[in-house]
């Protein structure tokens, strides 16, 4: 199942990309008009026939805007850590123990015969990709946040 993604020259890098193309290869905006992903203009821009210096320039805007996205992310949650309101501060356990309940009731009834409940492969994969997205999002939040305290002490 193809999950409905906002076309790359939509998103923020997708435009920033486009306006450096254009400015630097018409032609070349034009190939990065059907691109999905940062993935695949990176790959467009290798093929293209810009200098080495032009298509380092174009690659390095992504790679820039990239982790300026990822860092925003990354502060937004420091900010919701850092308040004083509880829900912001438990949000995120919130959401994966409410994942683990659900996935796990649904994987019970689903394995026992007597119980007419079946989850459907378009659910399967679905919550599947939920449920990777938010226990690495939670744990990896909180080595990072516990990463940088460990190192702000050290200091």
């Amino acid at each position: 199942m193809k999950k409905n993604k906002k076309p790359f020259k939509d998103t923020t890098v997708g435009k920033m990309l486009l306006g450096a193309a254009e400015l630097l290869s018409p032609p070349l905006a034009n190939v990065l008009q059907g691109v999905a992903t940062p993935k695949e203009a990176i790959a467009e821009i290798t093929k293209s026939n810009l200098s080495s210096e032009d298509k380092i320039k174009l690659q390095q805007l992504i790679y820039d805007q990239q982790n300026k996205e990822i860092a925003a992310i990354t502060n937004r949650w420091h900010a919701d850590a850092s308040s004083d309101s509880w829900l912001s501060k438990n949000v995120r356990p919130l959401v994966l123990v409410w994942c683990i309940c659900i996935f796990s009731l649904a994987g019970i009834l689903d394995s026992v015969q007597s119980i007419p409940f079946e989850i459907g492969a378009k659910w399967n994969d679905t919550f599947e990709k939920v449920m990777m997205a938010v226990v690495i999002a939670y744990f990896g939040g909180r080595t990072t946040e516990k990463a940088s305290s460990i190192l702000k002490k050290k200091d």
